[in-house]
């Protein structure tokens, strides 16, 4: 009978939980980000996004970042509060991709990839990233797509 009660509240709890986020691996996100157009978006090569995603979230859509200026970043692409979405929280924020910050935190990245888009859309481009200036840039991509089977 215990474990009836236990299976129950468990099931319970899966249903009533809200959408939860995800860890994406390597290949999984790069196919993703391929079949969303991401590739050679704005002149952006594919392994540019998914080096980026490494060092900006691990691939986590969960992944959260406070920065100094009270504004904070949020999801797989680490979208920031003050320029790109609306967290309630950051004063004047311009909400550029017209989101809640929240969206950005599940494992649906279609917004996501929306929003990246729009930020690539602007002067700074994928210098919009401080983990893609200091890690990605001019460097060796290639093995961010290495036995991925694109």
């Amino acid at each position: 009978m215990q474990m009836t009660s236990l299976l129950g509240v468990t099931f319970l709890a899966l249903i009533i939980s809200p959408a939860m986020g995800k860890t994406f691996q390597r290949c999984e996100l790069a196919k993703l980000l391929k079949a969303s157009g991401m590739d050679g978006y704005r002149r952006v090569s594919l392994p540019n996004w998914v080096c980026m995603a490494s060092f900006e979230s691990r691939y986590d859509t969960m992944a959260r970042n406070y920065n100094r200026d009270g504004s904070t970043d949020y999801g797989i692409f680490q979208i920031n509060s003050r320029w790109w979405c609306e967290d309630g929280e950051t004063p004047g924020s311009k909400n550029a991709c017209k989101i809640s910050c929240n969206a950005l935190q599940n494992d649906d990245i279609t917004d996501d990839i929306k929003c990246a888009k729009r930020v690539v859309q602007d002067p700074n481009g994928m210098r919009a990233w401080v983990a893609w200036r200091l890690y990605c840039a001019g460097k060796d991509l290639t093995k961010y797509l290495e036995d991925c089977d694109l």
